[in-house]
């Protein structure tokens, strides 16, 4: 295998989020200056975040999508300059995970990260998204029982999307963590399942993990090796398979 370094950035770790630190310094407009591909969410857990071409949206728990401002803060997030090394058409009409067996097929390795950007004309998508949370912050397997779980029919759009390798289990998440906005970029959310009707998908190999850590007392202090953590991140993702 021969392929050229490319990096991942990402501010905080998925375990921060599971022990319910909700808050950080990092701006959108500092993230955009490490990748203009990505997901995550924003302080207090106040909506889901997709980074299309360079674009920022907040993903409301309504299914609504906007831009977010360049101040808008973020405890969580990853991104990347999207450069694609592998391009296929999927299957029409496959399922969420019937298109995570044809990725696989694709990949070098389990053992690297990949972003990956899955496009065309969905038949379905069934999403949930995170709802803005208020002090004292519960942990975030007890923040997500309030998102309710919205589904978008026959919609042109866009999954944006990480898989993680298994060793990174509490860094990231592993398998995949996937969002979805529309081409209109009014609709979106954290992707439970889709058909695709027809489409492509894109797979960007990452081989360097530029890792940020939040500098606060809540960070320093949080319980971040549960002894359940591989539990609670099944449980915030609820998904059975991986695209």
């Amino acid at each position: 295998m021969s392929a050229e370094r490319h990096t991942l950035f990402q501010t905080s770790l998925m375990a921060a989020l599971l022990d319910g630190i909700y808050e950080d310094d990092m701006t959108v407009g500092e993230l955009l200056g490490h990748g203009d591909f990505g997901i995550g969410t924003f302080n207090a857990l106040d909506g889901e975040m997709v980074v299309v071409d360079g674009v920022a949206y907040r993903l409301r728990g309504d299914g609504t999508a906007a831009a977010a401002s360049a101040d808008s803060a973020t405890p969580y997030a990853v991104v990347t300059d999207f450069v694609p090394t592998i391009t296929r058409t999927l299957p029409d009409g496959v399922t969420r995970a019937e298109a995570s067996a044809a990725i696989d097929a694709i990949t070098a390795s389990a053992n690297y990260m990949y972003a990956l950007r899955i496009t065309g004309h969905f038949r379905r998508v069934t999403a949930r998204t995170v709802t803005r949370q208020q002090k004292p912050y519960r942990p975030m397997t007890e923040a997500t029982d309030d998102d309710a779980v919205l589904q978008f029919d026959e919609v042109d759009g866009t999954i944006v999307a990480f898989r993680t390798p298994l060793y990174e289990q509490g860094i990231g998440v592993p398998g995949c963590h996937a969002h979805f906005i529309d081409d209109r970029r009014t609709r979106g959310g954290h992707v439970l399942d889709f058909v695709l009707d027809h489409g492509t998908v894109e797979l960007c190999l990452c081989t360097d993990l530029h890792l940020r850590l939040p500098l606060t007392t809540e960070f320093r202090e949080a319980a971040l090796s549960p002894d359940d953590l591989a539990d609670q991140l099944a449980k915030t993702e609820q998904h059975a398979g991986r695209p």
